[in-house]
């Protein structure tokens, strides 16, 4: 038989060196008869490969005969065969455990195992018409490995598959996480408890199309999400030849029928003429933490939560300097500090009880800033938002004809296509005089410094 096996390889490789000259010879009719060869060959030897099977080991399943089977030596396990019903095995091992599996090969040529339950709980007979009813699925075409993932994945809810996708992305950002929670059970909270799979476009489209009436944004926001599990599903639930089990990402339909909706950006801000009667609304507000969170910024352009989480650590009040880990776009950003930044920071860190710059006196952290806010625009009739005060900062940056190339450091925004962007390293020395550019102009307009001309501000 090694003979034989030696020979039926030595063939198979004469066979694939054939085939390799014939497709350098362009000879596609022998490429194809050469690659049928090939497969016929694999075939004889994939055959000749298997474990014969112990004749002793093929028995009549049958109570007494399987009661009468002894119990392998320790760490070794025996599989035995029915004589009656083909595929149908039992597998003992060295505890005593005695468990009916099938195994067969399917259409794709693998063979597949699936385990029909343990003896005695399940009678021979039992098994023999669990095992028929398998190998009819088998000829039918079916796997029952696929049918089994198939069947799981029916009963994954979306909750389950947003846990998931959480887990294995693994470097997604809190806030990102707690927003996609709080779309999804906004927008289709009845859902998160529904199987994947029983989402349809129709239901989406329907729902999408409902939650607009309240807000467009979220609307768009809450599908995007759902796009993003619905393609994870996609490439993340195989069956056992490597195939999708979810075929179709259904907010696809959304985008075929052009349905997503148009969200200008906001376009509001904190006017010049306003920022005195605001910045007095903000000296008002009883807690200094939540004085000074809002003073930087508006005086920094940071993101509400880059401002409000910023630590001690990354403040270098030698180089006075600030570095936000982490950001939005993933890259690190350092900011200089102006005069006044680097006063108000000097001034916190002489009285700091924690980790965080803008804790308050008793080491607490407030992080829902919403009702400071209110109280400002109560007190000053100007209503804003925390990225309002953003908005702010940039207008006043490009009013003050800051080049586009800084502007762009100091807000950190992606260069996007701007191959030239990319080669320009901007120092925090670079930014310093434009940063305290803006915190001139801005406290002059807010009545705290006389410093410097207050411009018309250019509005699209």
């Amino acid at each position: 038989m090694a003979t034989q096996n030696t020979l039926q390889q030595s063939s198979l490789e004469a066979l694939r060196l054939e085939a390799i000259e014939a497709i350098r010879a362009g000879d596609l009719g022998h490429v194809t008869e050469l690659t049928e060869r090939m497969k016929e060959a694999e075939a004889i030897l994939a055959k000749q490969a298997r474990p014969k099977r112990d004749p002793q080991k093929a028995i009549n399943f049958t109570k007494g005969a399987l009661d009468a089977i002894p119990i392998p030596a320790p760490g070794k396990r025996e599989t035995y065969h029915d004589t009656k019903t083909p595929g149908l095995q039992l597998r003992v091992t060295d505890t005593g455990s005695k468990t009916f599996v099938v195994r067969r090969r399917v259409r794709s040529g693998n063979a597949e195992r699936v385990t029909l339950g343990t003896y005695p709980a399940m009678t021979p007979e039992q098994a023999r018409r669990r095992a028929t009813e398998v190998n009819a699925e088998i000829a039918q075409g079916i796997s029952p490995t696929t049918e089994k993932k198939r069947i799981k994945l029916a009963a994954r809810t979306l909750s389950e598959v947003l846990e998931e996708y959480i887990q294995v992305r693994g470097n997604l950002k809190a806030s990102t996480v707690r927003d996609m929670h709080q779309a999804l059970k906004e927008v289709c909270g009845e859902w998160l408890n529904k199987p994947l799979n029983k989402i349809t476009p129709a239901m989406l489209e329907a729902r999408h199309r409902e939650h607009a009436t309240r807000s467009m944004a979220r609307a768009n926001v809450a599908m995007r999400y759902l796009r993003a599990l619905f393609n994870f599903a996609m490439v993340r639930y195989l069956d056992s030849d490597g195939n999708p089990l979810i075929l179709v990402n259904p907010v696809l339909r959304l985008s075929r029928l052009k349905l997503w909706h148009r969200v200008e950006g906001k376009q509001t801000l904190i006017k010049p003429y306003e920022l005195a009667a605001w910045w007095a609304g903000v000296e008002g507000l009883p807690d200094t933490a939540m004085r000074d969170y809002f003073k930087l910024l508006v005086l920094t352009g940071l993101r509400r939560n880059e401002a409000l989480f910023l630590l001690w650590e990354n403040v270098d009040l030698m180089s006075r300097s600030i570095t936000i880990k982490n950001p939005k776009n993933h890259r690190d950003l350092n900011l200089p500090l102006s005069d006044y930044l680097f006063e108000l920071l000097n001034r916190r860190k002489a009285s700091a009880v924690s980790g965080y710059v803008f804790a308050s006196i008793d080491g607490k952290l407030v992080v829902d800033t919403r009702w400071n806010q209110k109280a400002i625009t109560r007190a000053s009739g100007v209503s804003f938002s925390p990225h309002d005060c953003r908005r702010t900062f940039a207008t006043i940056a490009e009013s003050l004809d800051i080049p586009a190339y800084a502007l762009k450091r100091l807000l950190n925004h992606a260069s996007g296509d701007d191959v030239t962007a990319g080669y320009i390293v901007a120092s925090v020395e670079r930014l310093r005089e434009p940063m305290q550019k803006i915190t001139n102009y801005v406290l002059k307009a807010a009545g705290v410094r006389e410093t410097a001309s207050i411009l018309r501000l250019k509005q699209g």
